[in-house]
């Protein structure tokens, strides 16, 4: 029933983004201020990171016995995804009823008006979660941040901005410092902010910051996190920590870790032990993020012994940070690489790819199914050959991993691109 009433709901507006706040705040009046009656809320922006940093914090905070709601976009699999509630034992997805009754209450309230999806969503979203106890909300802006429908909550507990690439140019701006400033609109005054960047969007950033009177925590000045002999290293001036090394892969994992720490610092202070930190960084889990699928579907097409891996990443930050955690991993266990790739035409598929020169010995580029703004596989291939790699060009994901069988040792298959086909590549393998 939710699905239909989604689709009902996309009509209400022509496009599918549309960056304003003045309908979602007539909405939210109309419902009568929800975000107004929510748990602490940590709001995090950025470009790259969000969701790992999220998913530490939501560990570390769960491991402390913390009931946690989080929202984030967009989904994989299933849209309840984007809604978790805390609950009596442990959160999960929003179940179908309480999604079908928010969604119709936001309804009823829009009265048929002009807006977003997104919007109305989020609404129905901030119903939940203001109507089910918890201790936590973390809060995930769709697009931005200063427009951004999940800018409604006046006095948020803290704000993260994670690091901020070139994305989404067409609503945000073509340069760092455009997209900084639209980022940087989630600081409220007097609301602790953390972020750590490059000096470009930092120096937007801590302007905002200073204009409306946003203390700043900075990664590398305030609170640091690094890899010292296999182990995270975690300090602030009053604090170190010693810790396991994330089991999310990849050495950007660290920095999204140590950011979720340092927030959990702000949020939780001297009841933060030690233990509630491993407990989080070890046991914290992102799907489509440099994950290693396991027995499943997809393997019914790969030669025995294929290691296979999914990662959403959409831009040339999120490529860059793939192939360095590739790159170390072939240094340790040496194998052949092999990438299937589909991804929107609204990205700069040339800057995503560069990153891999020299590591790959083949690409196989793929449509993504439903996705009618995404490369075909030709022309996406044609990219990937106009960089100097051996690109072909195939129907499917299972197709990709069928030719890659066909050579001598089990490669190293990434599939990577978009998350939306990371969505299709899960329900595949499931």
């Amino acid at each position: 029933m939710s699905d239909t009433l989604l689709e009902r709901l996309k009509k209400l507006h022509p496009q599918s983004i549309d960056l304003s706040l003045g309908r979602i705040e007539r909405l939210l009046t109309a419902l009568g201020n929800p975000q107004d009656k929510l748990p602490p809320v940590v709001h995090v922006a950025g470009t790259n990171g969000k969701g790992s940093t999220l998913a530490f914090l939501r560990a570390i905070a769960e491991s402390m016995g913390n009931g946690v709601h989080v929202y984030t976009s967009p989904h994989l699999v299933d849209f309840h995804e984007r809604i978790v509630l805390a609950g009596p034992h442990g959160a999960a997805p929003v179940s179908e009823d309480v999604l079908v009754d928010c969604l119709a209450r936001a309804e009823a309230a829009n009265g048929g008006d002009l807006i977003t999806l997104f919007e109305i969503t989020t609404a129905a979203a901030f119903l939940a979660f203001a109507e089910a106890p918890a201790d936590l909300l973390l809060l995930e802006t769709g697009l931005g941040g200063r427009l951004d429908a999940t800018n409604m909550v006046e006095k948020p507990l803290l704000t993260i901005i994670t690091p901020i690439s070139i994305d989404h140019v067409s609503f945000l701006g073509e340069t760092l410092a455009a997209i900084a400033g639209e980022k940087a609109g989630i600081l409220k005054p007097g609301v602790l902010a953390s972020s750590g960047q490059e000096a470009e969007a930092f120096d937007v950033i801590a302007r905002r910051a200073a204009e409306i009177g946003a203390p700043l925590h900075v990664f590398g000045r305030d609170f640091d996190a690094f890899e010292q002999q296999g182990r995270l290293v975690f300090q602030t001036a009053s604090r170190l920590l010693d810790l396991p090394l994330p089991r999310l892969a990849g050495r950007h994992q660290i920095d999204n870790a140590g950011t979720a720490i340092a927030a959990a610092s702000v949020a939780f202070g001297d009841a933060l032990t030690q233990r509630a930190s491993r407990t989080g960084i070890t046991n914290a889990h992102w799907p489509a993020r440099l994950e290693r699928l396991s027995v499943g579907g997809l393997h019914a097409y790969a030669a025995d012994g294929t290691e296979i891996w999914l990662d959403g990443g959409h831009n040339e930050a999120g490529g860059q940070a793939v192939a360095d955690t590739l790159a170390a991993l072939d240094e340790r266990v040496p194998r052949p690489v092999h990438i299937i790739w589909g991804m929107m035409e609204t990205k700069d598929a040339q800057r995503f790819i560069a990153p891999f020169k020299g590591l790959v010995e083949r690409v196989y580029t793929v449509p993504i199914p439903g996705e009618p703004n995404a490369f075909a596989a030709e022309p996406l291939a044609e990219i990937a050959r106009a960089e100097g790699f051996d690109a072909v060009a195939v129907n499917s994901v299972p197709e990709a991993l069928l030719r890659s069988a066909s050579g001598g040792e089990p490669p190293r298959v990434l599939i990577c691109g978009s998350l939306y086909l990371a969505g299709h590549v899960l329900k595949l393998h499931a």
